[in-house]
């Protein structure tokens, strides 16, 4: 599978360009703010029907614009398959495949399988435990749309017994029939999705270990643990000893909606004592490893993307890290960078054909 053209009007800073790519490895070089991680963008748009750096639709529009849209062909077992996905503003989003609206978007999740590499991963480091478990929810919903149906409801009926629990406290009442109806629910959905998160984690660690001692040459020793309330405890056993507080705090306090990963470097959080390139590092291979994963999964090669990849890297963490997609492991790569120079020159070290779009 590989993305052959790709047409953007009116998306973020760029009016329209249709771009023709490469089979293999693809380069958008340039200056800062010229677009080039827009670029990257649209393409992730074409597999999520979303931004991977706006989540607010609207604010991809391109300023003073009334619309964009993005159309793409790809060749997918030689078989030519159009995808468009445009907004305007005021109406929904229309994404379609083969000129034929999809009612559900999730329809689409995994049919062109994707990974991004990008400065913003970082938030996975900084942010809260929400940024991680969308990280892991993310890569398992590409290959499994019953676990992604079974997160959309869990997190409808959390938000309808989250809604129920203040309606208590507002109206001074309580009634416990209506509310075991959630509980039990939460409890079934909530069971499935952690069983399949372990599942999933068990297979995912290895994978990104052996990614991370490839690009740090063993220089150091990280592992990444799966955090959960029910690693001991049964989740309506949970609510039922949480009721107390949940009413007073008028929303649900466990659930597989706590759960979180630690990012750990040589047995200390990677947050507090990892330095800059051990944190980029970390990441990459999380990426990597999701890519591998995915790709065990599915059976396809995902489309990858590297945003400005070699920032806050040494040479030797850069080198390792082109030796490890410079193979017949990975299919179509696209990659950004300010340095032109510097890109050519590694890809001209590989063995893939490569095609440099100057913006």
């Amino acid at each position: 599978m590989y993305l052959e053209k790709i047409s953007l009007v009116n998306f973020k800073n760029i009016s329209s360009q249709t771009f023709d790519f490469q089979q293999k490895i693809n380069c958008f070089v340039g200056n800062n703010g010229v677009g080039k991680t827009n670029v990257l963008d649209a393409i992730y748009y074409l597999s999520f029907a979303k931004s991977y750096f706006n989540p607010v639709a609207v604010q991809n529009i391109k300023h003073h614009e009334n619309f964009f849209m993005i159309e793409g062909a790809y060749n997918l077992n030689d078989r030519v398959e159009k995808i468009v996905c445009s907004l305007k503003r005021g109406q929904k989003k229309i994404l379609k495949r083969n000129d034929k609206a999809y009612e559900k978007f999730s329809d689409h999740i995994g049919l062109f399988p994707l990974v991004i590499i990008s400065p913003a991963d970082r938030d996975l480091v900084v942010e809260g435990s929400d940024t991680r478990r969308k990280f892991i929810d993310g890569v398992i919903s590409q290959q499994d749309k019953s676990y992604l149906q079974d997160l959309i409801s869990y997190n409808k009926v959390l938000s309808q017994r989250n809604a129920l629990l203040k309606y208590f406290a507002a109206n001074r009442t309580f009634d416990a029939l209506n509310l075991s109806v959630y509980d039990e629910q939460l409890h079934n959905l909530g069971t499935k999705i952690y069983t399949k998160r372990t599942a999933f984690l068990e297979g995912f660690i290895p994978i990104f270990n052996e990614k991370y001692q490839i690009i740090s040459e063993d220089k150091e020793q990280v592992n990444l643990v799966y955090k959960s309330q029910l690693h001991t405890s049964d989740l309506s056993d949970l609510l039922k000893k949480s009721l107390e507080k949940d009413k007073i705090l008028q929303y649900t306090t466990c659930g597989i909606h706590k759960d979180d990963l630690s990012f750990q470097i040589d047995e200390h959080a990677i947050k507090k004592f990892g330095s800059q390139g051990q944190q980029k590092s970390y990441l990459i291979a999380l990426k990597l490893a999701q890519f591998e994963f995915i790709k065990q999964q599915s059976n396809v090669l995902p489309i990858l993307l590297l945003d400005d990849i070699f920032d806050k890297l040494d040479e030797q963490r850069v080198a390792q890290i082109i030796t490890l997609v410079n193979n017949d492991e990975f299919g179509q790569i696209f990659i950004t960078d300010t340095h032109s120079e510097r890109t050519e020159n590694v890809l001209k070290q590989g063995k893939k054909e490569f095609k440099i779009f100057k913006l």
